[in-house]
C-alpha cells in the first residue's frame, strides 16, 4: 500500500548528499549527487509524498488544477529584446531592481516557519489524515519557509541568498541603491469571498492560492532570467559569471517546483472535499473553490501584471529622459514591445 501519511521528520528529510551547496564561502540549501547533479533540500520524502497525495486525489476522479504558466496572460515586462536594449546602454538598474526584490520576497517567505494552519479536518467531512491538507503544519509549511528564506540557525542560506547571488555575479556588489520594494505581492482582500465558513479558514485558503499563483509567476521569471544570462549578446564581459547565474536560477527553479506541486494538491484537495459551513450546511468543494480560484487566476495574470508593467514603464522613461538619447532609446524600447506583441 502506498504511503500517504508522513512525520515532521520525514517531511523535513534531506537526501544523502555527496557535496553540499556552496557560493561565494556561503553555505546553501540543498547539494549535489556523486555526478554532480542538483538535489533540492528536504525533498527525500516531501517529493514521494506529493507525488502519493495527487495520485490519491485522481483516484477519487478529481483532477488537479492547473498550475502551469498557460495560466499567465501577460509575457515579461520589460521583454527579453527590451532588456537587452536597456542592458547594451548600462541601464541595468531595471534588472537589479527585479532580482533585488525577488530577493527580498523570498526572505519574506520564511515567515511561513512561524505560523499555524488552522485544523482544516474541522470544516471538512472526509478524512484528511493522508492528504496535503493534512500534513500543512506537520512539515510542508515550515520546508517552505527555510526553502524561501534558509535556517540561520543551522547557517545555511535560501532561496534569499541565492537571488543576490545571482544579482551581484551579474553586476558585482553593490552596483546600484536599493529599490522600493513591494509591500505585499497578494491581492488584496476587501470583502468576504466564502462567507460560508468561518473567515480564518477562509484567509488561509486565500493565503495559500496567492502563494501559488505567485509560484506560478515565479516560474516565468525563472525563464526568462535563464534566457537572459545564456545570450551570447548579454553581460559580454562577465560570460562565465552570467552562466553560473543562470545555473543557480536553474537550482531555485528545482527547488520551487515542490511548492507548486503541494499547493496545486491543496487547490485540488479543498475543491473534493465535502466542506462544512458556519451553520451545518455541507457545501461541495469546487462550488466554493472553483470562483474564488479563477478570480485569483484573473487578479495574478492580468491586474497586478498590467500594473507590475506600468510602474516599470514609468520607472524606465524617468530613466531614460535623463540621457541625451534618451527619447530615442523609449522609442526603440516601445517599439520593441509593439515587435513581440505582434
Amino acid at each position: 500500500m502506498t504511503q500517504v501519511i508522513f512525520s515532521r521528520e520525514e517531511l523535513m528529510a534531506d537526501h544523502p548528499y555527496a557535496q553540499r551547496q556552496v557560493e561565494a564561502g556561503h553555505r546553501l540549501h540543498g547539494g549535489f549527487d556523486d555526478k554532480g547533479g542538483y538535489i533540492s533540500p528536504r525533498t527525500l520524502k516531501r517529493w514521494p509524498a506529493v507525488r502519493a497525495w495527487q495520485q490519491q486525489l485522481k483516484g477519487r476522479n478529481f483532477p488537479l488544477i492547473d498550475a502551469t504558466v498557460q495560466l499567465l496572460k501577460r509575457g515579461a515586462y520589460p521583454g527579453i529584446d527590451q532588456q537587452k536594449l536597456l542592458l547594451s546602454n548600462d541601464l541595468g538598474e531595471t534588472l537589479w531592481n527585479a532580482l533585488t526584490i525577488t530577493g527580498v520576497i523570498e526572505a519574506r517567505g520564511r515567515a511561513l516557519c512561524d505560523v499555524e494552519a488552522p485544523d482544516f479536518q474541522s470544516i471538512i467531512v472526509e478524512d484528511i489524515s493522508g492528504t496535503a491538507t493534512g500534513h500543512l503544519n506537520k512539515g510542508l509549511l515550515y520546508a517552505h519557509g527555510l526553502d524561501e528564506g534558509g535556517n540561520p540557525a543551522a547557517g545555511e542560506g535560501g532561496h534569499d541568498a541565492m537571488w543576490f547571488a545571482v544579482r551581484d555575479a551579474l553586476f558585482g556588489k553593490d552596483a546600484y541603491g536599493w529599490p522600493e520594494i513591494p509591500e505585499n505581492l497578494s491581492r488584496p482582500e476587501s470583502v468576504r469571498r466564502m462567507p460560508q465558513i468561518d473567515p480564518v479558514y477562509e484567509q488561509w485558503i486565500l493565503l495559500l492560492m496567492n502563494v501559488l499563483m505567485i509560484e506560478v509567476r515565479a516560474e516565468s521569471f525563472f525563464a526568462f532570467c535563464t534566457n537572459l544570462m545564456r545570450a551570447p549578446d548579454t553581460f559580454r564581459d562577465r560570460r562565465p559569471a552570467a552562466m553560473h547565474a543562470a545555473e543557480l536560477v536553474e537550482r531555485i527553479r528545482i527547488d520551487e517546483a515542490i511548492h507548486v506541486a503541494y499547493l496545486q494538491t491543496f487547490v485540488s484537495e479543498m475543491r473534493s472535499f465535502t466542506i462544512k459551513g458556519a451553520n451545518g450546511e455541507r457545501n461541495s468543494g469546487a462550488s466554493l473553490i472553483d470562483p474564488i480560484w479563477n478570480g485569483m487566476i484573473e487578479w495574478h495574470a492580468v491586474t497586478q501584471a498590467d500594473l507590475a508593467r506600468n510602474q516599470s514603464r514609468e520607472n524606465i522613461e524617468k530613466r531614460l529622459a535623463k540621457l541625451t538619447n534618451g527619447r530615442s532609446l523609449l522609442a526603440s524600447f516601445d517599439a520593441l514591445e509593439r515587435k513581440q506583441a505582434a
